[in-house]
């Protein structure tokens, strides 16, 4: 099933599992607390002429597959600015995906498990600026929520940069849009026709990401062809606004053609490219993009009238999202992290916000971009520096407020702002930093022996913070209000009238439209950067 080198995850081999599934049987490992079934595939390699076309079916097996390992992930640049463990070596064939569930949900005839066995499914977006990460990640590692919590939990892996998110449809038939967003959508296919045999729901299903992670949930709750499939959404830091015409997405795949040396008439030799050459051009844009345009990335959802038919905010605004109960926020200080790593992902300098706003001016005639002074008195007069504030709330504090005000008339939406942090994390000005609640949605909070993190205290609070957190986020998936314990405050869903903001920290608070000033700044929503 796969033909690479692969990494274990902690457990046993014993008393293993076999399950049916559409494809053919996977055979599982349980420790006797969790079962998993590790690096299935859900669709056919993407490699050759599937290079840069839409997910087709992988080729059927009879016999029990290994489903013991974690499979291959897909080929990415690596950045010392961004350290990941990735979980597992990376390869072309990527298309898997990793299933835990508490001991006693499973039938080994691949029967569904009847009555309250059913269990809640989420299913998991990994983030990564469209470009980096991958659903094996340890920090993934689903023993934790699965059995914490009584869920089945998925993680998956899709295409990613180049190969997942840039646009060659210009350049023929050979190449298919969004074959990122394709992959998510073939793996939720296969949740809703496998995961019964797995003891979850198919009714239940809760798709949940955070970063580009998020970005795909939100672009999907706007799309036709991801509806039914699944129930409850959350969306965690998501970049809702990065999503591109394609016009900018032609004018990035031509610059990626440059970058190889070659033009759009050589378009078709592409499929035959060596995986490091795609790989490499894929780094420079990474890098290259946002420095010259700031608050772009390289590769994103476009809009391409098909599978994505607008921008996510236009279709939550004119009604047009799919009815699905929401989760969504951002974190305090989202825009630390990427000050801290240095990264280009995101404008900090004064200069930088600049020129962000005379880009985003020049493609929308008529926006109301707020002044830098405007920007200056908000900002400054809140103790923050411009540019780490602005970062922040035009990446993905504002996009997520747009969103939620037209998604919350379709369906109930649920706003938080995570702003717990460790006196480590407060000690090094990161805060409630992007990404920093991970931890504590998984409920693996200490990554290692030389995890830092809570070097100065605070694990007690820290652990208190994901058993709320967890509580929340698998109770919704259940589709109940997602509360957490009796003493905590009931999290109403976000309405204009009181806009109900739900404030992470080392105790829960309610507050009622806590980012007035902001939204007042952004009067005039930026709808999209292209």
């Amino acid at each position: 099933m796969r033909t690479v080198e692969q990494r274990k995850v902690g457990l046993n081999m014993n008393d293993s599992l076999i399950v049916d599934t559409s494809n053919g049987p996977v055979r599982g490992i349980s420790d006797g607390t969790v079962s998993a079934w590790l690096g299935i595939r859900y669709a056919a390699p993407p490699t050759g002429d599937l290079r840069w076309r839409a997910p087709q079916p992988p080729a059927p097996w009879t016999e029990p597959a290994d489903a013991t390992e974690v499979g291959p992930v897909c080929p990415q640049p690596t950045d010392p600015r961004i350290p990941l463990d990735l979980g597992a070596p990376q390869g072309e064939d990527c298309l898997t995906l990793n299933v835990w569930v508490p001991c006693g949900g499973a039938r080994s005839d691949g029967e569904p498990v009847s009555g309250s066995d059913n269990k809640p499914v989420l299913v998991w977006v990994h983030g990564g600026a469209y470009v980096l990460g991958s659903g094996a990640q340890p920090l993934y590692h689903g023993r934790e929520l699965a059995v914490g919590d009584d869920v089945v939990v998925v993680t998956i892996n899709y295409r990613l940069g180049a190969f997942g998110f840039l646009d060659l449809s210009s350049f023929g038939d050979a190449f298919d849009t969004n074959n990122g967003l394709r992959d998510v959508l073939f793996a939720l296919q296969w949740v809703r026709d496998n995961i019964a045999g797995f003891g979850g729901d198919p009714d239940r299903v809760t798709l949940f990401g955070e970063s580009a992670g998020g970005g795909i949930v939100t672009t999907l709750l706007g799309s036709p062809a991801a509806a039914g499939l699944f129930h409850r959404a959350i969306a965690q830091s998501s970049p809702v606004t990065s999503v591109y015409d394609q016009t900018r997405g032609r004018r990035i795949a031509e610059e990626f053609l440059t970058e190889l040396g070659m033009s759009a008439r050589d378009a078709g030799q592409l499929p035959t490219l060596p995986v490091a050459a795609v790989v490499a051009a894929s780094k420079h844009l990474f890098n290259d993009v946002p420095a010259r345009a700031p608050g772009t990335l390289a590769f994103v959802p476009i809009v391409d009238g098909d599978l994505v038919p607008d921008y996510p905010v236009q279709l939550a605004r004119a009604g047009r999202t799919l009815p699905v109960p929401l989760i969504i926020g951002t974190n305090e200080h989202e825009a630390a992290l990427f000050r801290w790593m240095k990264s280009p992902l995101l404008p900090i300098t004064p200069q930088a916000i600049t020129d962000m706003f005379t880009a985003i001016a020049a493609e929308q005639p008529g926006l109301q971009i707020p002044s830098q002074s405007e920007i200056g008195s908000v900002y400054r007069g809140r103790g923050k520096k411009p540019g780490m504030g602005v970062a922040r709330d035009v990446g993905f504090r504002m996009p997520s407020i747009w969103f939620a005000e037209g998604h919350n008339r379709v369906a109930p939406v649920y706003m938080y702002r995570f702003d717990w942090a460790t006196p480590m994390l407060r000690a090094l000005r990161l805060g409630g930093a992007h990404a920093t609640e991970l931890p504590y949605v998984w409920g693996n909070l200490v990554a290692g022996p030389k995890d830092p993190t809570f070097k100065l205290g605070g694990l007690a609070t820290g652990k208190a913070v994901s058993r709320r957190m967890r509580a929340r986020w698998t109770g919704f998936a259940a589709g109940a209000e997602p509360a957490a314990g009796p003493a905590d405050p009931v999290w109403r869903p976000y309405r204009d009238d009181d806009r109900a903001t739900l404030l992470i920290g080392a105790e829960d608070v309610l507050a009622d439209d806590p980012d007035h000033v902001q939204r007042a700044t952004w009067g005039a929503e930026v709808l999209s950067f292209r």
